[in-house]
């Protein structure tokens, strides 16, 4: 409160002179303290969570007053005393590895770098005796390739012959790689990816580790690999993408992430439109905005019959669901979002609220347990759960009505969220195959974040682009059990040979179908773990 606000108040005798202007005047000023008050305790709320609290949405209970804590346990007078160990003292001999580089030209330190030898034999003496030809010389090549943990460089040692009867020399060609004329293997592509995707180690931290391991390479050639097997797999994205597109029930959110340049140390924003499919799979689509019109480029005007829409609160959605006559379901969890935040201006009223969806969400466990099939899902939600939601909106409307919160208030925002969407809240309860929530699609998406908060942003929009290209099949892997690593080494290397028209099963759905029992593997595979171990 101010010291205009407080010297505004007026005494008991100064109230009884009021006229009608000052009595309204005060209930303004009443109103606006009301709100800032609320406002401000919102936001403390909010910063403290932020700051001190943990960023998970589970509501903790008052503990137990006849539980005992551990600081309130009854500790015997006379405690044994625990022996200690001795522990011997030594010193550990200093490293005395020689880091000097070569000069001799080659991109990696020899001394430091494993280097597994492949004898590539020319196809023209196959079938010769040692009489028949003569090795003259040979050609050596390097690619770079991984191992988990750690780099290993494959030699490839390609003899040249020259046949004694017709006096003609033979040289096996190098391997073809993945990417033309890289000297990166598949492995070591792969191992890149996963490394930045998965576990979300940027770029240029890979880089400082190649450097220690003695291996001299540019960041820029990092990034460029990245970007050309984005470009690979883009049809496989495609193709997974349409599958989800046919789905009846779909989620979709909407996620941010810096991406191009806006100026000298900006970034513009931009976002991705994860779509989930009833398959398992999942699509992260960038887009520059999060225009309306974003939807209706991922999904299509033409939905299907019986298509079912599931997402949060945004217009976007429902504003399509209008325009294409999709059906439109809601999330609860978002709903539960609204009163959990609210609940430190009214604790009274945000309490019961969490304990009605609570409930809800008690018979959703109860399906889950009993792995109910369809008809027995829907059946059971109309027995249980329909009467809980009838009496969460019959409440709502009573709260609204009864207590006459301010507009502003954020528990008044949370009623009026609940009680718009009720339509689309209620949609679960009539079709088994919609989920209650997005929960499933927020877990899908968590790479993104995790993203943002370790390689931080996407230098240009197209480095967005194959960002959500990369992600879409790793995180559908993960979904379908599939081993990212074993997946993308085989289809990197099949995707050149496969049939356009039948792409599809290069998607991980159905290469866990087609081609997981025999993937296509790097030449690193065939090797030991030694340091020279020469391969024909």
């Amino acid at each position: 409160m101010t010291a205009a606000q407080t010297s505004s108040i007026p005494t008991p005798g100064e109230a009884a002179r009021m006229t009608a202007e000052q009595v309204v005047e005060l209930s303004r000023v009443n109103v606006q303290l009301r709100h800032e008050r609320d406002t401000l305790k919102h936001q403390l709320e909010w910063f403290k969570r932020q700051l001190f609290g943990t960023k998970s949405e589970k509501r903790l209970l008052p503990p137990n007053p006849s539980q005992l804590t551990l600081g309130e346990l009854p500790i015997p007078e006379s405690a044994p005393e625990v022996p200690g160990k001795q522990v011997a003292g030594h010193t550990r001999r200093a490293r005395t590895t020689d880091c000097a580089e070569p000069d001799d030209g080659l991109f990696f330190d020899e001394q430091r770098v494993p280097v597994q030898t492949i004898q590539v034999p020319a196809p023209e003496v196959e079938d010769l005796s040692p009489e028949q030809y003569e090795v003259i010389g040979e050609k050596v090549s390097h690619r770079l390739a991984q191992r988990p943990g750690s780099y290993v460089v494959l030699k490839y040692v390609r003899p040249v012959v020259k046949l004694r009867d017709t006096e003609t020399i033979h040289c096996a060609p190098a391997p073809v790689g993945v990417i033309e004329g890289s000297r990166a293997d598949v492995s070591f592509i792969v191992g890149l990816l996963l490394d930045k995707f998965l576990w979300h180690l940027p770029l240029y931290r890979q880089h400082l580790r190649l450097t220690d391991a003695g291996i001299r390479v540019s960041r820029a050639w990092l990034t460029q690999l990245g970007a050309k097997t984005s470009a690979l797999l883009e049809p496989i994205y495609a193709a997974q993408l349409a599958s989800i597109r046919t789905s009846r029930v779909k989620a979709m959110d909407e996620t941010p992430i810096k991406a191009g340049r806006a100026g000298p140390g900006k970034m513009k924003g931009g976002y991705f439109w994860p779509i989930y499919g009833e398959r398992d799979e999942v699509c992260f689509p960038f887009f520059d905005s999060r225009a309306h019109s974003n939807v209706e480029t991922v999904l299509g005007l033409e939905p299907g019959k019986g298509s079912v829409l599931l997402s949060d609160g945004y217009g976007a959605y429902e504003a399509y669901a209008q325009k294409t006559g999709i059906t439109h379901a809601q999330c609860w969890a978002h709903c539960r979002r609204e009163f959990f935040e609210a609940q430190a201006v009214e604790p009274t009223v945000g309490s019961e609220a969490l304990e009605r969806i609570g409930a809800l969400y008690a018979v959703e466990e109860h399906i889950r347990q009993k792995k109910l099939k369809p008809e027995a899902k829907r059946e059971y939600r109309l027995t249980h759960a329909k009467p809980i939601v009838e009496g969460f909106f019959a409440w709502v409307q009573h709260t609204l009505d009864k207590h006459g919160l301010l507009p502003a208030n954020p528990m008044t925002k949370a009623l009026a969220y609940t009680h718009k969407r009720r339509v689309a809240l209620e949609v679960f309860l009539t079709d088994p195959a919609v989920p209650v929530d997005t929960n499933h699609l927020e877990r899908a998406l968590r790479p993104i974040p995790m993203g943002r908060k370790n390689w931080n942003f996407c230098w240009t929009e197209l480095g967005a682009k194959h960002v959500g290209i990369l992600q879409s099949l790793l995180t559908t892997c993960r979904l379908h059990n599939v081993d990212p690593y074993d997946y993308l080494v085989d289809v990197l290397q099949r995707i050149d040979q496969h049939p356009a028209a039948s792409v599809d099963q290069l998607t991980p759905r159905l290469w866990k179908e087609h081609f997981s029992k025999q993937p296509l593997r790097s030449d690193l595979h065939q090797l030991g773990m030694g340091r020279e171990t020469p391969v024909s």
